[in-house]
């Protein structure tokens, strides 16, 4: 009895085995594809990145030529010297990492105590003031009527306007409040007002410490914004002291300008091609350091898409 109950058991362990087999293979082959179509996307985004880097160190004819696929040829640094020589690059990057890191205070500054006072359900108005700031993501008075404003206080070409025109961000504004409103208790508040605690002592002493993540969130959001950001600087700023360096970037790759020295004075008829490896050069020069923090940050890109997809 034993031996017969034995092998129906052997017999049922096989059938489910089999069973579990002939169920499981479509999805086993569902995440190969997904494995496979993934490793595709990131070899199509990554060849563009390395294409530019091969580029910048390679002779330019060879790489107008299309000779240069996967490594570089002629291997030579000249795009990165004329750089080095050029005044308008580290100023570029000294306006830039101004903006970024000033901007990024004022952005906190206006933008944690506007999200506290509208995540308080005291605060009769609160639906109202937040139905104002929506109401900028979707329209505005228009570029020339901001213009005129702008002038008419004075601030065209100077670096302020390039810090209040985005002191703050109605998206960052949502992620915050939504944040203060589901993550801090409202015991928090009630214990605090029976110790004495007034509201502004109150978000020093509890709120920001409790909100570290959402604090990492907005400074990486409005960092990244700062350091890419060149529209106000082309439409507000006239004067080359001020420009970012995305803007120095843009008159070196859209308007040709040549460098002021040495790129008019090549011998051999390269002048062009050089002016194309300084092209490439100015690029990575440009966008390395995003790269380089971005691996470190990339769990807070994350959170903060967490955050802001809880309805609030």
């Amino acid at each position: 009895m034993d031996r017969k109950q034995g092998i129906a058991g052997n017999r049922e362990g096989l059938f489910r085995k089999n069973e579990d087999v002939i169920f499981n293979w479509p999805d086993k082959i569902f995440g190969a594809a997904i494995m496979l179509l993934s490793i595709a996307i990131f070899l199509i985004i990554l060849y563009p990145l390395w294409f530019i880097v091969i580029a910048s160190i390679s002779n330019s004819n060879l790489v107008n030529q299309g000779q240069v696929v996967i490594w570089p040829k002629d291997i030579r640094f000249y795009g990165f010297e004329q750089i080095m020589n050029d005044s308008r690059i580290w100023l570029g990057y000294a306006n830039t990492i101004f903006y970024t890191v000033a901007g990024t205070v004022l952005n906190l500054v206006v933008t944690m105590p506007a999200a506290y006072a509208l995540s308080r359900s005291s605060f009769k108005a609160r639906n109202g003031v937040m139905l104002y700031f929506v109401f900028t993501m979707y329209f505005s008075g228009g570029l020339v009527p901001l213009y005129m404003t702008i002038s008419s206080l004075h601030l065209i070409s100077t670096r302020w306007i390039l810090l209040i025109l985005v002191a703050v961000n109605t998206y960052n504004l949502i992620v915050a409040r939504t944040f203060i409103q589901s993550s801090i208790p409202e015991d928090l508040y009630e214990a605090a007002v029976l110790d004495g605690c007034s509201h502004f002592k109150y978000f020093a002493k509890v709120v920001l410490p409790l909100s570290k993540a959402v604090i990492s969130v907005l400074v990486l959001y409005y960092g990244v914004y700062h350091w890419n950001e060149y529209f106000n600087a082309l439409m507000y700023n006239s004067k080359a002291e001020y420009a970012p360096l995305q803007i120095v970037l843009r008159e070196i790759l859209l308007l040709n300008q040549v460098f002021s020295q040495g790129v008019g004075s090549v011998q051999g008829g390269y002048a062009q091609g050089a002016m194309d490896q300084v092209r490439y050069a100015v690029i990575i020069v440009s966008t390395v350091p995003i790269l380089c923090v971005y691996p470190f940050v990339q769990k807070y890109f994350e959170k903060g898409v967490m955050i802001g997809a809880v309805k609030g």
